[in-house]
């Protein structure tokens, strides 16, 4: 991985703008541009694209542990010339407050087993001859799982619950206009009893009622066998 995929997977995650970089770049005393962080931040095929180095990422870090745990007294400690997954791992660990077993919990999320011994590897010294290298693969998985924990999820941002809550309301407004519609549209495709028109100046006819006939018989004709 390099110093670039580092920040820029550092920022989405806790979500910081341009702003908030510049101001942790100052907690370690360096002072940054925003067209510095920019470029620090687009692709790599980017025509503005602009290596981090190491010394420039470990100040970011230094200034994160600032913001998070609080600035020690006295002189600001120097940032390292030459970094590693090893010092950027445990840079994190210290800014974030996280013990082994919340590293441990931390990337089970991504499916990553890792005992406490094994994790401790990474935190030795280089010359301890249980050191262990951290590899591009163990930091990435290391991010993504803070990014699981940390990233402000969009569903729980206020803005967009309210605006969900309004699309809902809509929906449940327009329902009742639905079925009204529904209905009104239903009653007019229904066919009407048509009306005769009568011509008011029409000469009325009278026809003549017929007569109906009435066969009379009398008793005895209609036992008469």
């Amino acid at each position: 991985m390099t110093n670039n995929d580092i920040l820029r997977r550092i920022r989405y995650t806790f979500n910081f703008n341009d702003k908030k970089m510049i101001a942790l770049f100052a907690l370690a005393d360096l002072s940054v541009t925003r067209e510095q962080v920019s470029q620090w931040l687009k692709k790599d095929d980017d025509a503005d694209f602009a290596n981090c180095s190491d010394s420039q990422l470990a100040t970011f870090l230094n200034g994160f542990i600032n913001d998070k745990r609080g600035k020690k007294e006295g002189p600001q400690h120097p940032p390292e010339s030459r970094l590693n997954n090893n010092l950027i791992l445990n840079k994190l660990k210290i800014a974030l407050n996280l013990k082994a077993e919340d590293i441990v919990d931390l990337l089970k999320t991504t499916d990553l087993a890792i005992s406490k011994a094994e994790l401790s590897a990474f935190f030795r010294k280089p010359d301890h001859k249980h050191y262990r290298e951290c590899k591009d693969q163990f930091l990435r998985n290391f991010l993504q799982a803070l990014q699981i924990k940390y990233r402000t999820d969009m569903d729980s941002n206020p803005v967009n619950k309210s605006q969900t809550k309004s699309t809902s309301q809509n929906h449940a407004n327009q329902a009742p206009r639905a079925s009204a519609n529904k209905t009104a549209a239903k009653t007019k495709a229904k066919p009407t009893t048509k009306t005769i028109y009568v011509n008011p100046n029409a000469t009325v006819v009278e026809k003549p009622q017929s007569k109906r006939k009435v066969l009379k018989l009398k008793p005895e004709d209609i036992w008469k066998q």
